[in-house]
This record gives structure tokens, sequence and C-alpha cells, in this order.
């Protein structure tokens, strides 16, 4: 077995469908590969999606469920079930093209002890999908993103996997690149392994979530730096005295009451205007700044 497709889900019956179907869909032979996908407590329509694929499946496909224990744990149980010597994640709102894995093993051939990067190009609609051409407006600086990377399996074992301390949204996969490149693994990019990001226009109804969101992230983002205090981290998170210091002040200055009010009423599901969705954004981002402030003053999470 060359390659596994590994990923998790929870909650996005409405997504798996799609998903699967292009990890199906690949132009390698299908004694090549296997997906692997846990199922990490989801009560939607998941199982149902999941019992479909089974029928349509063109490689070998194992599925594990387990109670909903985050996306460290998952992809660590994942990661157990795994043959393949170059172990390729995803996540399950990506969409891999149909040279998807030959274009990762085409670059393990090359570079066979490497991390391989591919390309993600946001979709807002997995039916309307953009040209899959890489260019530099979908550039991303990440050295390990599970949102489409490969790495030998091999190398996990030597470095150990996703720390499982890490049990809300953010950072899991920034903390193990971080381990990967202190190993001095070397990450190459190849832009023809390219994956769709599902990125729909947010709405009123999803602005609540943007901030829960934003808060777990600052949770695990002060568990980032207390792991590595190292200055990308640092520069990754914001997590200093200046940055949430400047926050802070702008806070005290009344933004929040500004932004809210730039968002309007969110009694009704409509999409975001191009100034709200400014305001959504921002607003998130001061919710991040101000649970690193409750976190490292001791406080309990917001």
């Amino acid at each position: 077995m060359r390659a596994t497709i590994q990923l998790c889900t929870y909650n996005r019956a409405h997504l798996l469908e799609r998903v699967l179907e292009g990890c199906f869909e690949q132009t390698v032979p299908s004694d090549e590969y296997e997906v692997v996908l846990v199922n990490d407590g989801s009560t939607d329509g998941t199982a149902a999606v999941i019992e479909a694929a089974r029928a349509r499946a063109a490689c070998a496909f194992t599925v594990i469920d387990q109670a909903n224990a985050g996306l460290a744990r998952a992809r660590n149980a994942g990661i157990a079930r795994a043959r393949g010597d170059r172990i390729i994640f995803i996540d399950d709102d990506v969409l891999p093209v149909p040279v998807f894995v030959e274009e990762h093993l085409r670059s393990q051939d090359v570079y066979p002890r490497a991390i391989v990067r591919g390309a993600v190009i946001n979709t807002q609609s997995f039916e309307r999908l953009p040209t899959p051409t890489w260019t530099l407006a979908n550039y991303s600086a990440n050295y390990f993103w599970t949102s489409n990377v490969s790495l030998p399996r091999a190398t996990l074992e030597r470095v150990g996997n996703f720390t499982e301390a890490f049990r809300e949204y953010g950072w899991e996969d920034i903390e193990l690149g971080m381990r990967l490149r202190a190993a001095r693994v070397r990450a190459v990019f190849n832009r023809f392994a390219v994956a769709f990001h599902y990125k729909p226009r947010p709405r009123t109804g999803n602005v609540e979530g943007m901030l829960r969101q934003a808060r777990a992230q600052a949770r695990t983002a002060v568990q980032l730096r207390d792991l590595h205090p190292h200055w990308r981290v640092v520069l990754a998170t914001g997590d200093d005295p200046i940055r949430r210091g400047a926050h802070r002040i702008a806070r005290r200055l009344g933004v929040l009451g500004t932004l809210e009010r730039r968002i309007g009423e969110r009694d009704t599901d409509r999409a975001l205007s191009d100034a709200e969705l400014f305001a959504a954004r921002a607003l998130a981002h001061e919710a991040y700044y101000a649970e690193l402030d409750r976190v490292r003053a001791g406080a309990p999470p917001a």
C-alpha cells in the first residue's frame, strides 16, 4: 500500500459524500492506496453517508467510529489503522482532484523523506468549482497544514503523532509541524496536488460560531506557545504583551460595540454584506484576543 488518505469528520454529512467520492475517484490503481476515515462522534446523517460510501468505494475503505474526542485524538486513531507508506491528510471539507494521490506520490518519488504540501484552493461550492490551477492568491506559509499535506508514515513514528492535549479547534497540525521542523524534515510544494477547500460566504447565522471558534483557537494557542516558546509561534498566534495590550485598549475604547452595530440584526439567516463580513471577522479577532487575556489571567473560558 503506497498511500493512505486520512481524514476525520464531525457533523458534515452534507459535505462528506462529495469528499469521499473525490477520494475514490483517483487515477492511481485502487490497490495502491486506501482511505481511512474517523467519524468523531457525529450526530447528524454522517452514519448513513458512510454506509452508502462503502458500496461505492473503489479502494480499501476503513471507517473508525469513536465518541467525540477532538481532531488530534481522531487523527491518531486514523494513523493507527493506516497501512500506506505515505499518509496524506485532508479535512472533511476538502475535495481532492483525481490526480491528487498521483501527484503526492510523484513528489515522493523525487523526495522520498520529505513532507509534501499540496495546493489548496478555496471554493464556495463543490458543484461550481474554480479552475484547478494554483496561483499566488492561494499561497499559504503553513509548514504543515492538514488540509492537504503528506509525509512518510515512518517519519510520524519517529517524531510522534498529534498531541492529544489539543482537544479544541486549532493549532494541532501546527504543533506537529513544529516538531517536524525541529527534526529537520524537509518540506516541498506540489502545485498540481490540488484540493478544493469548501469556504462558503458566512451568513448572519454563522457569526456566533465564528466567535466560538476564535475563542477555542485562543485557548489552543496558549497550549501551543507553552509547548513551543519559539518566535515562530509568537508570530503565528499573536500571543505577546504588545498585541494583547493593543487589542485590550481597542476593546476599552468600545470597538466591540461598533463592530456589533455594523453587523446588524442576526435574527434572520442572510448572507453578510462585504462590510458586515469585515466587521464579523474583526469581531472574531477581538474575541480571540479577549480569550487570550482570560486564559493568561487564569480566568475560566468565556
